[in-house]
């Protein structure tokens, strides 16, 4: 009798399992309504060192990526941030109003992404003051990166306007 039960049960599990990750990723996982980070101009020498996929269910649910992104070849974060926004804009990415003071924004061309960049500090101080919300695992690497005196730089990429 158990082995007749055990074939029904992996299958039921995993309906359950795929109907369960099909709802958590809802909207996270149509083509254009999530972005990836191979769309994101980078500067040379940087390394991602901690990606994580935020999604908003709303009505026009989409996903968006927070990383921290650091560079040991720049003497300073102001160094690293300015040649990212140098490569940002020699890739036609046009510079945008940012939500808060201390973050740089850029939208690619077409307005199909839109890129909101800041050193560690600055974004850690934001989230601190309560003005944005950052995953935990992203806040976390912020002040590891800060604590090893590393170039760093906080990004979200998201969708744009379009």
């Amino acid at each position: 009798m158990r082995q007749r039960l055990r074939p029904r049960l992996r299958v039921i599990a995993a309906t359950a399992c795929a109907t369960a990750g099909a709802t958590l990723l809802a909207g996270c996982a149509g083509g254009d309504r999530s972005p990836t980070l191979s769309q994101l101009p980078l500067v040379a020498g940087t390394h991602v060192v901690a990606m994580q996929r935020v999604c908003d269910r709303g009505e026009n649910a989409y996903c968006a990526l927070e990383l921290v992104v650091t560079a040991r070849g720049y003497a300073s974060v102001g160094a690293l941030r300015r040649a990212e926004h140098q490569l940002l804009a020699h890739r036609h990415w046009t510079t945008v109003d940012a939500p808060i003071g201390q973050e740089l924004a850029a939208d690619s061309p077409g307005d199909h992404l839109r890129v909101t960049y800041a050193a560690a500090s600055d974004e850690l101080e934001a989230i601190d003051l309560g003005w944005i919300k950052r995953a935990r695992k992203i806040t976390l690497t912020l002040s590891r990166e800060i604590l090893d005196h590393a170039a760093a730089l906080a990004v979200l990429l998201q969708l744009g306007t379009t």
